[in-house]
């Protein structure tokens, strides 16, 4: 059985996928893709808080692709990989309550589920690295 904090990521992955592709506002996207999809309030409000998060710190967070994936162009990312790195980095960085461990993992099962066969790997190599460097940075992580 799919808990409902993964449920609600790959919720979140969705909306961003559409944000990402077709241009589509943030708050409607979400709103969208979580009708019917029987979250409780509180998972609802954490991707609400995921895509509006990423959105508003893409810059940001794209800068880690762009460091840590640099022989990879963000535009020739794979969308999914593209959108699963920005909503585990928005995570590491901003989602203090996130073990880091766990937001890793979600985002290898996210990349099993609807990457291709090297996504796993990849979005884990590209995380490991922006862990490390965000362990080097010590207290000087954003805030949300």
């Amino acid at each position: 059985m799919v808990s409902s904090r993964r449920k609600s990521r790959s919720l979140a992955l969705q909306a961003l996928y559409e944000i990402d592709l077709a241009g589509h506002p943030g708050g409607k996207v979400a709103e969208s893709v979580l009708e019917g999809a029987g979250l409780s309030k509180i998972n609802e409000d954490f991707v609400k808080g995921l895509v509006n998060g990423i959105t508003a710190n893409k810059d940001q967070i794209d800068g880690y692709i762009k460091r840590y994936a640099p022989a990879w162009p963000l535009a020739q990312l794979p969308a999914i990989d593209r959108n699963i790195l920005r909503l585990s980095i928005y995570e590491l960085l901003y989602l203090k309550d996130t073990p880091v461990k766990v937001a890793i993992n979600e985002a290898i099962e996210l990349a099993k589920s609807f990457g291709s066969d090297s996504s796993p790997k990849f979005i884990n190599g590209v995380l490991s690295s922006v862990y490390d460097a965000i362990l080097k940075m010590g207290d000087s992580l954003p805030q949300e």
